[in-house]
């Protein structure tokens, strides 16, 4: 191994207290991990880790270094990625986040179209429906569907609106009839989709009059793919993103419910930490998923 990458895999120990962690997140086996630590020491003649059964940490010695060679290491991938963008070419690592439904449904397309337009950039995908950190989860970007952002401290890119509607089963519909208006909704019956598996309220609008009803009083999950199972098994009404349902709804298995009501739209974002200028793989890859999502497959 090289010098440069060496400290590479020295800063990921230190940031992530593990050689186990810092293998992972590098793609690497924990042996090279260990053995790339090791020869930096041996080169420098300083031990820069300590190393106990349960975690490892910085000396003090190599607290000092991990601090003056981060800015040095963030300035050669600047410098690389520059020369890449004056050649036209992106290359290098995306760690990208997404939600487990969107992640499952639309990024196997997105990822394999990129890659063909762009070889040389490898993609390290984590699905989750929690609401991550990027600032401290080592994230490059992520895909979220949630309300308009609010956070100041990442950037923000909003790809487009995430149309919800009402749902049950024909069963379900057949045992307790069509309801004609949310206060029609058996509040027992409604099954809430949020992320900590609790409850919700439901602010449902239409022709200038609106109506809050409780979600998740006897049902809730942290899942859409989960909630949409339990209202087609006759569970209850779901309020769920239009993509999650719609080959449910195609099918039959699942029914429309209040169609003149309207939940207040989401939007599905895209969002950074505080770069000064997005990667160019990232910027890149920014476009072809905001591409393939307005026009080759809206949601």
């Amino acid at each position: 191994m090289n010098e440069l990458n060496d400290m590479r895999v020295f800063l990921a120990v230190a940031k992530e207290r593990s050689f186990v962690a810092a293998a992972r997140e590098l793609s690497m086996t924990a042996p090279t991990v260990t053995r790339a630590v090791g020869a930096l020491e041996e080169r420098l003649g300083v031990q820069l880790l300590l190393r106990t059964t349960r975690q490892v940490s910085l000396t003090a010695a190599g607290a000092v270094y991990a601090a003056r060679i981060e800015p040095l290491l963030a300035a050669v991938a600047a410098a690389d990625d520059e020369v890449r963008a004056e050649a036209g070419h992106a290359a290098g690592l995306i760690r990208l986040n997404a939600p487990l439904s969107l992640g499952q449904r639309i990024l196997p397309n997105v990822i394999s179209g990129f890659r063909v337009e762009n070889p040389g950039v490898a993609v390290s995908l984590t699905l989750t429906d929690r609401f991550i950190d990027i600032m401290s989860d080592s994230h490059d970007l992520a895909v979220r569907i949630s309300e308009p952002p609010r956070d100041k401290s990442t950037i923000w890119r909003k790809i487009c609106p995430v149309r919800r509607l009402l749902v049950a089963s024909p069963g379900y519909i057949a045992r307790n009839g069509m309801p004609q208006s949310p206060d029609d909704l058996d509040e027992l019956a409604c099954i809430a989709y949020d992320e900590e598996a609790l409850s919700e309220t439901w602010e449902l609008s239409s022709g200038g009059r609106t109506r809050r009803v409780r979600a998740g009083r006897v049902l809730a999950g942290n899942n859409g793919e989960l909630t949409a199972k339990l209202a087609e098994n006759g569970e209850g009404i779901a309020l769920l993103p239009h993509f999650i349902v719609e080959e449910a709804l195609a099918s039959g298995h699942l029914v429309p419910v209040l169609a003149d009501w309207q939940a207040p739209e989401l939007w599905l974002t895209l969002y950074y930490p505080p770069y000064d200028k997005l990667p160019m793989r990232v910027a890149k890859f920014s476009d072809f998923f905001e591409a393939y999502v307005t026009t080759t497959r809206p949601l």
